[in-house]
């Protein structure tokens, strides 16, 4: 998996280099001009120094300007060609292409500790994870991102459609992977529209999935910025409007607000409604998973959906060896290359 990774049409992919934001290397091209220009110019500042022409001439007979400049146009020459081993030239296997019709999905994923409530079995954290899994084996095709979000929003996996990456990631989900507690859908709804490609106005959605408990107030704001720029968010409710009290997985003791009190996590259902509505989504309330996934798939199947051609399952044929070679012969041959021409018995 590569994230970041243009993707292009198989019947234009021919040459590419892997990674481009190494260009800005071949800059130390005019830096390894300016250190030579400068060495030249101390030869002949120090060459008038000496003041006797005829006596550096004497000194200097053997060297020679033509060699000492090969030697400098080979060692450019072999960073140049390491910058381009750096980048990493590929090329596609003729029928390694694999081409999806799907479309992207950044799925928004609670892990704050009132998703450990049991009033779903055996948590909503649980639940949740067991949906995405089932979500995920029915639309094979498209694209998937994975945001953690708590009192903060994390970026856990860019979109990918290696679902088997994802699924682990999926399972590994965690309070602990999160130490800011809370529930900040604007920061989780942000961070889903950032793993998208900004210059796509469709073929996007977004799969929030929360108890929506101690929600920030810019969330809904959020979710209309994000359907004025073509995004979909559907929701998923996880618990019960009655509430469940939360083990705490630290102590194994109920959880308790400062007061003291036992603390009851409820379902905000309310919030997550609004959200869904604002993007002309769908809002469920998870109960059965097959029944949530068969009800989301339809509604999802509603997005227009785009070909694009699955890099990351390509078995391409790198050259990077090829050029780091070059290099290293460009390298020895500039070693044994003197400075003094050959005296002539």
């Amino acid at each position: 998996m590569q994230p970041g990774f243009p993707v292009f049409n198989i019947v234009t992919l021919n040459f590419q280099f892997q990674h481009k934001e190494f260009i800005w290397l071949f800059a130390g091209l005019a830096v390894l001009a300016g250190l030579f220009l400068l060495l030249l110019q101390w030869k002949k500042v120090t060459a008038k120094k000496i003041g006797d022409e005829n006596l550096v001439k004497a000194l200097i007979n053997n060297y020679s300007s033509k060699l000492f400049t090969s030697k400098f146009l080979l060692l450019s020459f072999a960073f140049a060609v390491g910058v381009i081993a750096v980048m990493n030239p590929r090329r596609p296997g003729e029928s390694d292409a694999v081409n999806r019709k799907g479309i992207d999905i950044a799925i928004a994923l609670d892990v704050s500790k009132s998703m450990l409530a049991a009033d779903l079995a055996p948590n909503r954290l649980e639940r949740a994870k067991q949906f995405i899994t089932k979500l995920m084996n029915e639309m094979p095709n498209d694209r998937i991102a994975l945001i953690l979000f708590a009192g903060k929003a994390y970026l856990q996996m860019p979109l990918t459609s290696d679902h088997g990456a994802a699924q682990l990631f999926v399972s590994s989900a965690s309070p602990d992977a999160i130490p800011q507690q809370g529930t900040v859908i604007s920061d989780a709804l942000t961070m889903s529209a950032n793993a998208f490609n900004t210059t796509d106005k469709k073929f996007k959605t977004v799969l929030l999935i929360s108890d929506g408990e101690d929600h920030d107030e810019d969330a809904l704001s959020m979710a209309k910025s994000l359907s004025e720029q073509g995004v979909m968010i559907n929701t998923i409710g996880i618990g019960s409007p009655e509430g469940a009290t939360i083990i705490d997985p630290a102590t194994g003791d109920l959880k308790k607000d400062e007061a003291g009190n036992t603390v009851v996590s409820k379902l905000n259902e309310d919030v997550l409604k609004e959200i869904a509505a604002a993007t002309n989504g769908e809002y469920l309330r998870l109960q059965g998973s097959d029944a949530a996934v068969s009800v989301l798939t339809k509604q999802l199947s509603q997005i227009d959906k785009k070909v694009f051609s699955d890099v990351s399952q390509m078995n391409f044929r790198t050259f990077f060896l090829w050029f780091a070679s070059i290099m290293f012969v460009l390298l020895v041959v500039e070693n044994f290359i003197p400075e003094r021409k050959k005296v002539v018995a």
